[in-house]
């Protein structure tokens, strides 16, 4: 079962995906400005490599900006990619 959970610390935070449990990645993001959401990093550990759940994290982040009318900056290029093709 995949789990995804936001953990947010001000300016700063991460969105968490687990899978049965077990840590599997993150998405980093940052508030660069109160309107803003920056989509700075988003890893996955490789034994969940393939199972697109970098992209599951990129939209739970895009949904939750798009939520709160914030701006997306998407600085990581992965995330980049999965924004232009959705």
């Amino acid at each position: 079962m995949t789990k995804i959970e936001k953990v947010d610390n001000g300016n700063k935070g991460r969105f968490i995906i687990y899978e049965n449990d077990e840590f599997a990645g993150e998405l980093k993001y940052s508030r660069p400005e109160k309107s803003k959401f920056s989509i700075d990093h988003t890893a996955v550990e490789k034994k969940f490599a393939g199972k697109g759940l970098g992209k599951k994290l990129v939209i739970n982040a895009v949904e939750y900006a798009r939520e709160n009318q914030l701006k997306i900056l998407p600085h990581c290029s992965y995330a980049k990619k999965i924004i232009e093709n959705l």
